[in-house]
């Protein structure tokens, strides 16, 4: 993998930019400006002499001019230099007396601080450059002439030249120093990248075993925290898969084996009544098939999202009489009564008509005869309830947060159906927006679905149903 391709070299990439933005911007500001600060240190001190001990002293005879120069020049460490103005336009300035006897003067011929002065009339001080050299220089007009300090900068150029090479080391160290500190910092938090990579992977891959940890408190640990989660919750939805492919395959094999049976049965030479028993028996398994695939279809659906419901304003008591009627010729011994009054509710009819089917059913089925079968609906508040009760055997309180699971089946209850009825109706009733809930205690079980009545009364149109 290339360097820069990765996230740790493009951390460490970019803090190393940072750095050396810093460091330029640091050399930039502090280096010029120390220059500056010397320059001006000089420039002020030769200020202060020029004005203090050369212009009091200054000869008004010519021919002390040179003697002036070249006395005070070893006192205060400086060249000094009398000008003499020959033309005044344009201005030409020429060397009349010169410290520094050795040398020679026309390099300061027209000296640029000089021309300044006597223009001005007025003090003029600054840095030059003379054959690769830079000086500090004041100069002060006295009548045509002009009297200048010139201070050669070495020793302070020296110092900058220290100055900047220090900077330039330390910046260097630094650079390497922050290059190697982001690329370490970087390759840890890659690393914790990678590790989220490859629990990525593994989930990706149907490994819900191990679990994915990051202690860290940042970003990266939150996510770290969300994949652990999803991961769980991947991992049920595996358990559930398997466990419902394999409840649903042992359901429909019990069936078929069944049909298959009674195929096997069936035999020309068999009386009447033998040939009717089997039939019935291979109705109920066909029935029980029927059932069966109806209810993994709207499982599916409600698992894919695919189930859509209305969203209208029903009438609760007529759907519980209209049920309540379909099941009144299976009741057999059992004994279904209806107690409602008008309630309105928000919901989809022919939802409400098929998990008051199963609960009736599950009621009549699981009961032993002779059980009483209550249907009824009311109203509290925002509440719209339909309720069906029977005083059958109550459900265990370990299991009643079991018995909305698909192909849950209480201990010791009659193998009927697929066991997915309640799991259809409480799915069915939170996509309405409602739910079921369960009671079972005092003789009496209770399976009520609860939906919302809070609409206006004047929305509500009879026969809406």
């Amino acid at each position: 993998m290339r360097p820069l391709r990765s996230v740790g070299g493009r951390l460490a990439f970019a803090l190393l930019l940072v750095v050396a933005g810093v460091l330029s911007i640091v050399y930039l500001i502090v280096v010029p400006s120390y220059k500056t600060s010397l320059e001006n240190n000089e420039l002020g001190t030769l200020q202060q002499v020029l004005l203090n001990r050369a212009v009091p002293t200054y000869p008004a005879e010519p021919w002390m001019k040179q003697q002036f120069a070249s006395t005070l020049a070893p006192k205060i460490n400086a060249r000094v230099i009398v000008f003499n103005l020959q033309n005044e336009t344009p201005a030409l300035l020429v060397p009349y007396a010169d410290s520094d006897l050795e040398g020679d003067s026309t390099d300061v011929v027209n000296d640029p601080v000089a021309i300044d002065a006597i223009q001005l009339q007025t003090l003029a001080r600054g840095a030059v450059t003379r054959k690769g050299q830079e000086y500090a220089e004041v100069a002060y007009p006295i009548g045509a002439s002009v009297v200048m300090l010139s201070s050669p900068l070495h020793d302070q150029l020296q110092v900058v030249s220290v100055v900047r090479k220090r900077v330039i080391v330390a910046g260097a160290i630094a650079t390497a120093f922050a290059a190697l500190l982001g690329y370490a910092g970087a390759s840890i938090f890659a690393r914790r990248i990678r590790r989220l990579e490859e629990a990525a992977e593994r989930i990706a891959a149907g490994n819900f075993t191990t679990p994915v940890v990051d202690h860290g408190s940042d970003e990266l640990g939150q996510l770290a925290r969300t994949f652990e989660r999803m991961r769980l919750r991947l991992a049920n939805l595996d358990r559930a898969r398997g466990e419902f492919i394999a409840n649903a395959s042992h359901e429909l094999r019990t069936p078929l084996f069944s049909l298959g049976a009674f195929l096997e049965l069936m035999d020309p030479d068999l009386d009447e009544p033998t040939r009717e028993e089997f039939l019935g028996q291979m109705r109920e398994q066909v029935a029980r098939l029927t059932k069966l695939a109806t209810d993994l279809l709207d499982l599916s659906r409600l698992d894919a999202g695919r189930l859509t419901v209305a969203s209208e304003l029903i009438e609760l008591s007529e759907l519980a009489e209209e049920v309540a009627a379909e099941f009144r010729g299976r009741a057999g011994e059992h004994t279904i009564e209806v107690a409602t009054e008008p309630v309105v509710a928000e919901g989809d009819a022919e939802r409400v008509l098929q998990i008051g089917r199963i609960l009736l059913e599950n009621a009549l089925v699981h009961t032993p005869s002779g059980t009483t079968v209550r249907v009824l609906t009311a109203v509290d508040g925002g509440r719209a309830t339909l309720t069906v009760a029977n005083d059958g055997p109550e459900i265990p309180r370990g299991a009643q947060h079991q018995i909305f699971e698909r192909f849950y089946r209480l201990d010791g209850t009659r193998a009927s159906g697929s066991g997915l009825g309640l799991a259809i109706a409480r799915e069915l009733a939170e996509v309405m927006g409602g739910r079921i809930e369960l009671d079972s205690q005092n003789g009496w079980t209770l399976f009520t679905l609860v939906l919302s009545a809070e609409v206006p009364e004047r929305d509500f149109q009879p026969g809406l149903v």
